[in-house]
């Protein structure tokens, strides 16, 4: 007997294994990893027993045969035969690797990348301090990279506030707007956002950065994908209309 059809219990005559357990923990999806232990799988068994005890006691007392249990019953059923039957008309719909590749040869607007820059800034608490320090540097009683190490509460500031390179949209709005405004060299501020006031400096404008096709290829899969089951299921709707006639004269 193998490790996952261990026995860990058995309810009514009904083995609950360590298989069972096992499944039930991969049905939970992100929740799983937190019963993944000793503890959490023993709470999972517990609810397998309680499960398996109702279901016991329901049968007992013919609740299978109940009038609201028949009901619902045939409504999960109905469901479950509609989601069954459009995943098998979508099960068959392909996209293949030529129309991936036509997609972005025809497409290369798409795919020309985006301007990127590369930033340094200080970040202090009030507009007064960004002034001081501004100030300071204008003067000459130090660099950009020392005034950062020394004020600024940002931990960027170790690198002399660098930033690194980043693109459209990854900044909050009013630092994203000033740097993409700024010329490579310029020292602006202050400017405030939600975390306080910055003293930015941009030191270089990137160019964009074409999207390669082996790049692009998985986005460019997965919207032809949904466009053709989309395509697919309308078709099979259409088709469905003409052999059984709706009559769609109600208003809503």
């Amino acid at each position: 007997m193998n490790a996952q059809s261990k026995v860990l219990a058995v309810v009514g005559g009904k083995a609950i294994t360590e298989e069972d357990v096992q499944k039930t923990l991969m049905q939970m999806g992100q929740r799983a990893a937190q019963y993944n232990n000793p503890q959490g799988k023993k709470m999972l068994l517990d609810q397998i027993i309680n499960k398996e005890l109702v279901i016991l006691d329901a049968k007992k007392n013919l609740l299978e045969h109940d009038a609201e249990f028949k009901a619902e019953l045939e409504t999960v059923k109905r469901e479950l035969l509609a989601n069954f039957y459009v995943e098998k008309i979508l099960r068959d719909v392909k996209v293949q690797e030529s129309e991936i590749k036509k997609y972005y040869d025809e497409n290369p607007e798409q795919f020309r990348g985006e301007e990127t820059v590369s930033a340094s800034h200080i970040l202090v608490e009030t507009e007064e301090k960004a002034k001081e320090v501004m100030e300071r540097m204008e003067k000459g009683e130090m660099s950009f990279e020392e005034a950062a190490k020394g004020f600024s509460t940002c931990p960027s500031g170790q690198r002399g506030g660098d930033l690194g390179e980043f693109g459209h949209g990854m900044m909050v709005k009013e630092f994203d707007e000033a740097c993409f405004e700024m010329a490579v060299g310029e020292v602006r501020g202050p400017v405030k956002t939600q975390f306080g006031f910055h003293i930015i400096r941009l030191d270089k404008k990137n160019d964009p950065k074409p999207v390669t096709f082996e790049e692009a290829k998985g986005e460019i899969y997965k919207n032809l994908m949904a466009q053709a089951q989309q395509k697919a299921y309308q078709s099979k709707m259409n088709q469905l209309r003409i052999l059984y006639p709706v009559d769609h004269s109600g208003i809503l």
